[in-house]
């Protein structure tokens, strides 16, 4: 399981103007973010705007990835939802070359009970061919994926290795990370809080920051994971008013103003979402000259 510690990073969908996928720019992406020492990729998550993505722009997206990444990093695969027949049905046809786990989401909308909740994941690890990391993010979602409900499917799923935790709740999840079997991996879900989290015994973070400042993230993590606090300390704190600046006005907007500022890719989202304020954009802007994450 020691493939999915570390940083993950939630990949955005770069569009260009006309709202399309712009490949070169998600290939410049995804050399950034490998190249700037990321353990792991996670390809359609939230952070990729996968609810406005159709299947033919999924297939691209996830395409161009495995081919510019060409096996130097594992590769997560979001497929989540609330209609579990479906979701199984997506797993057992996946062809899952150059994919090495699924992070699923859990049921949005429904909300489902506890027992629905087991239900759900344990009929999913049923249908994958690929270990599954459960996504617990109760304000997205609904519903809060507890701690009693996880050991239960972390003991009783045998392909279930892990989860990202996103509810903020520190409590829930250092009780989690208390009772949790050995091997199965705690993994934050939030930038701001990932080094207590590791202080506290997480196995990581699966990251938004990590898709524009790669480099300092995961010497961030690294370091905390090596017990090198008084390094990750400094860079949790260099970092932290950009983490913030990013989830100002909602998530991808912000790393993609980022992302435009540091010339990876454009800033233009699909509706619902918009791009961030002109003032939110100066900031990001500022700090990054301040804190010299511009090169």
């Amino acid at each position: 399981m020691t493939t999915f510690k570390g940083l993950g990073v939630a990949m955005v969908t770069p569009f260009r103007k006309d709202l399309e996928v712009d490949v070169v720019a998600l290939k410049k992406l995804t050399n950034h973010i490998v190249s700037g020492g990321a353990d792991y990729l996670v390809v359609m998550g939230t952070t990729g705007e996968t609810p406005t993505l159709d299947k033919e722009d999924r297939k691209l997206v996830l395409e161009t990835i495995i081919e510019t990444n060409a096996g130097r990093k594992p590769i997560v695969l979001g497929i989540g939802g609330n209609h579990t027949r479906e979701v199984g049905a997506q797993l057992s046809r996946l062809d899952t070359s150059g994919i090495s786990a699924i992070l699923s989401v859990t049921p949005y909308y429904n909300k489902p009970s506890q027992n629905g909740l087991f239900e759900h994941y344990q009929a999913l690890s049923e249908c994958s061919k690929l270990p599954i990391i459960l996504y617990n993010v109760p304000g997205r979602a609904g519903c809060n994926l507890l701690p009693e409900t996880i050991l239960r499917i972390a003991f009783d799923c045998r392909n279930v290795i892990g989860i990202k935790e996103a509810s903020g709740n520190m409590e829930q999840i250092m009780s989690l990370i208390r009772d949790k079997p050995k091997n199965f991996l705690v993994i934050s879900g939030d930038d701001a809080i990932t080094l207590p989290l590791i202080a506290a015994g997480a196995d990581g973070v699966i990251s938004v920051v990590g898709n524009a400042l790669p480099s300092e993230f995961s010497a961030m993590v690294h370091h905390a994971m090596a017990g090198e606090f008084d390094q990750a300390r400094q860079l949790h704190y260099r970092m932290l008013e950009f983490t913030q600046l990013l989830f100002k006005e909602g998530n991808p907007s912000g790393v993609k103003e980022a992302l435009a500022h540091l010339d990876i890719c454009e800033h233009y989202l699909r509706l619902p979402l918009t791009t961030v304020s002109s003032e939110t954009s100066d900031r990001l802007r500022r700090v990054l000259v301040e804190e010299e994450f511009v090169k």
